[in-house]
């Protein structure tokens, strides 16, 4: 009477050659699949466009913030975003009082001369009253969190940049097709 479990006797187990080679292309095939997902490390490519003080913050507390949870991060700056990665005009850049809704000042206030520079100081002031990091130390701290921050070539000649004035670390001569690249492969796109 049989069980209908093979006995090892049974000629239909297979030999442990047999085995061993379904072994190896099982690797095999698990290799394949892992080289095709990657090494499993998430992307985020941030796209920085604009250049006063309040929008040089957002690109780089997502970077810094993405990349401390170990997502590989890029920002491409182009055209007035390259100015957060020039280490002199980062330090002085202002704040916009015209056509931002959220400011508490009408834009007919806001237009008089010296309103700029009156919300720059005042933001400046908040800055350091609540112990917020400056663009320089969130440049540096994204660096060496492994951020690559890319110069845009084409915004370096427009602009007659010297690419010895960005910060050290920052990659320059990067076109618009290396960056739709790598937005292409990265899990999270944002544009700022």
């Amino acid at each position: 009477m049989s069980t209908g479990t093979p006995s090892p006797d049974d000629e239909t187990d297979p030999s442990r050659a047999e085995l061993e080679a379904r072994v190896e292309e099982l690797e095999e095939t698990t290799a394949d699949l892992k080289a095709e997902v990657g090494d499993g490390q998430p992307k985020m490519s941030i796209i920085a466009t604009k250049g006063t003080l309040d929008m040089a913050y957002p690109p780089l507390i997502l970077a810094s913030t993405a990349a401390a949870f170990g997502y590989e991060v890029t920002v491409f700056h182009t055209f007035w975003g390259l100015d957060i990665l020039h280490e002199e005009r980062s330090k002085s850049l202002k704040l916009s009082s015209v056509g931002n809704p959220n400011m508490p000042v009408p834009n007919a206030v806001a237009a008089l001369p010296g309103m700029d520079r009156m919300t720059t100081k005042m933001m400046e002031k908040r800055i350091a009253d609540n112990d917020t990091a400056t663009i320089e130390e969130l440049i540096d701290t994204s660096l060496d969190m492994g951020v690559e921050f890319q110069a845009c070539q084409m915004t370096i000649d427009l602009m007659d940049y010297d690419e010895d004035d960005f910060y050290d670390g920052v990659t320059t001569g990067v076109g618009a097709a290396t960056a739709i690249q790598d937005m292409a492969d990265a899990d999270i796109q944002l544009l700022v």
